[in-house]
């Protein structure tokens, strides 16, 4: 049974339209005395200290009453069934027949703080070797890192990737930037529009400069345009293609890929592998993070680890009541699925998280923005919402005009820090002040001042504060969404963990390319032909 047919779904459906339409969380806030709906019950219920994360849910259309039927949707849907799986090491991507074991990478060896779970407790052998695997390589790559943070000529990182290969590692060294060692300058390219790398290699020079190429196949065809166009211009400014010369490509490449053949032949043989059950989105726990310990010093990156384990073991072994990354799931099926939000604003008051929006989408709409269900059904209800938004105080005046009185109720998530860091404390207090009151004006709205003027108000938001923008937080923050993402996936019935609509696009491009040089369309639209054909005219006084 998929998710819409079960008499919990019903259930959910019939409470949602107890509320009228929605929750008027200006009378629940108010109604002091009814005990299910005043102020102390509303936040005792809604709101929790997770590891490094506080969360107030309490903005939000729902009651406690909500979260006990929600509860009852995940038994239903086998949530906890496939959580434990997961934690396995069971095949639960089972398009690409693979297991998904990223929380595996911040796992300690000695299990740490799942060591007692009864689903560790009973590892297989292989998983035991898998966590002995990860650690071997965690050490190699720490080793590197700090071989490299110790080396003076080296002063730029290029990371070449795209995807989770790109978006994990930069948005991770600009939120941590207080941590990152100041001789050196970090730079991550994905494009291949020629402009993002020229502009990259305009800044650097060959012998103080590292590439790092990441692609698990190492046949990403993105990634290997821009690796192949940064070993031309490196060849072609003094660098050289023999390994005993000082400014070689052995000795300023390195590959994070598990097809090391296709590394030496390209120059590489500095090489570090991951896993099949890592996604690319979900690894920058992985080789992948090498730029993240390069930055941060292997020290900070462990703490990173240490905050995601910690998420970790809480989502794996918390009740549903106390579980943050469970309720946060949940709430995002109700509000997609009973409420009828199709969007999520995420609002991150700080500097440092201003690309934890594009990294937020992909892990979001990649993993469940999906139609059909594992089994292969088609799903009948909506799934991922469109993420968007921008850091603090910007979004206030650009697109905060549309969240307070545009047509389109848009949930809002706010992220803000308590410590802002070593720079200029006045200026944080202010901005989460800002914060604060964005959610309180949303909820209370404004009336009385002309049609102009008002503000409808009762529109929802969720609150999540970290005492600081510090490593361990951070990786608290980011696997705190991805098991969140993880729930609302299992509850839908989809597999979070493939991307075959990425793959589709790509194949028609490398047809494209072939059809352009053989001039071959045969079968192809005729919109896309025009637009080939166009490509290939030598353009005329701009036209």
């Amino acid at each position: 049974m998929v998710c819409h047919t079960k008499p919990e779904w019903a259930q959910l459906k019939a409470h949602f339209h107890s509320m009228e339409g929605g929750l008027d969380l200006q009378a629940a806030f108010r109604h002091v005395h009814a005990p299910a709906h005043d102020k102390a019950g509303l936040l005792a219920h809604l709101s929790q200290q997770a590891p490094h994360v506080f969360a107030d849910l309490s903005k939000n259309w729902m009651l406690p009453q909500t979260e006990v039927l929600l509860s009852a949707l995940a038994q239903a849907c086998e949530v906890h069934a496939l959580r434990d799986a997961m934690l396995a090491g069971q095949t639960i991507n089972n398009t690409e027949s693979r297991a998904v074991m990223h929380w595996l990478l911040r796992t300690p060896r000695d299990g740490g703080l799942l060591r007692t779970h009864p689903v560790v407790q009973q590892w297989t052998p292989q998983m035991q070797q898998a966590l002995q695997s990860v650690h071997d390589t965690l050490d190699a790559m720490l080793t590197l890192a700090e071989q490299v943070r110790a080396n003076p000529q080296i002063t730029d990182v290029v990371n070449i990737g795209i995807g989770g290969s790109h978006l994990g590692p930069e948005v991770v060294v600009q939120a941590l930037e207080d941590w990152v060692d100041g001789d050196k300058h970090f730079h991550f390219v994905s494009n291949v529009d020629g402009h993002e790398l020229g502009h990259v290699l305009r800044k650097v020079r060959p012998e103080n400069t590292l590439f790092l190429i990441a692609s698990k196949s190492f046949t990403t065809a993105e990634t290997m345009l821009n690796a192949r166009s940064a070993r031309e211009w490196f060849l072609a400014h003094g660098g050289s293609p023999h390994p005993q010369d000082a400014c070689s490509i052995d000795q300023h490449f390195v590959a994070l890929t598990t097809n090391t053949e296709a590394a030496a032949e390209f120059g590489i043989s500095r090489t570090l592998g991951f896993w099949d059950w890592v996604g690319g989105r979900f690894s920058l726990w992985s080789a992948i993070g090498l730029p993240i310990a390069i930055a941060i010093g292997a020290e900070q990156f462990r703490q990173m680890l240490q905050g995601a384990h910690a998420m970790d073991a809480h989502f794996f072994s918390a009740p549903d009541a106390q579980n943050l990354p469970m309720r946060l799931g949940l709430l995002d099926v109700w509000n997609r699925n009973f409420c009828g939000f199709g969007n999520r604003c995420i609002a991150p008051y700080s500097h440092g998280l201003r690309r934890l929006t594009a990294y937020l989408q992909q892990l979001e709409m990649e993993s469940n923005g999906k139609g059909v269900t594992r089994d292969g059904h088609k799903l009948p209800v909506a799934t991922a919402p469109i993420v968007w938004g921008e850091p603090g105080t910007n979004g206030q005046h650009a697109f905060f005009q549309m969240l307070h009185q545009g047509p389109d109720v848009i949930p809002v998530e706010f992220i803000a820090l308590r410590d802002g860091g070593k720079y200029l404390g006045a200026h944080h207090q202010s901005l989460v002040i800002n914060a604060i009151a964005q959610a309180q004006a949303l909820m209370e709205g404004r009336s009385g001042d002309g049609a102009e003027r008002d503000c409808p108000g009762n529109r929802p938001s969720t609150f999540l504060l970290l005492q600081a923008l510090d490593p361990a937080s951070l990786g608290a923050l980011i696997a705190l969404y991805e098991h969140r993402i993880f729930v609302s996936g299992a509850v839908w019935g989809i597999n979070s963990f493939d991307q075959w609509g990425v793959e589709l696009g790509k194949k028609l491009a490398q047809q494209l390319r072939a059809r352009q040089q053989s001039q071959d369309w045969t079968g192809v639209d005729p919109s896309t032909v025009a637009l080939m054909q166009r490509l290939a005219e030598s353009p005329v006084n701009g036209n």
